[in-house]
């Protein structure tokens, strides 16, 4: 089900809508879920450095794995981290059916 309308949606569209939405949730904020969701969130107003860049990295490898089964994560592309936001393209295969898909222009803020 599309999260903005309730309308039916494909596979691989709420594949995409999941994984934006575990990276765009900060860990500690679901009430009966205290777990889910990423840290991207803790990242956004820091020195932007290889450190940084690094613990991105990390966080949607542990994140996707964690909560979302369906999709195998090939290469992250950080493509930008400015005015507390983080945009980020993700590659990677739908497991149900081997497709390779890429989402782009994922963000992150502190809003």
């Amino acid at each position: 089900m599309n999260i903005n309308d309730g309308k039916d949606i494909s596979e691989i569209n709420h594949l995409k809508q999941s994984i934006s939405n575990i990276l765009t949730t900060p860990i500690g904020s679901r009430i009966m879920r205290r777990d889910y969701g990423s840290n991207l969130f803790n990242k956004i107003d820091h020195p932007v450095n290889g450190e940084l860049i690094a613990g991105i990295y990390l966080d949607i490898v542990e994140s996707l794995f964690i909560w979302e089964p369906r999709f195998e994560l090939d290469q992250v592309v950080v493509q930008n981290i400015e005015n507390g936001k983080i945009t980020i393209d993700l590659e990677g295969s739908f497991l149900s059916n081997g497709k390779k898909i890429t989402l782009e222009n994922i963000e992150i803020t502190n809003v």
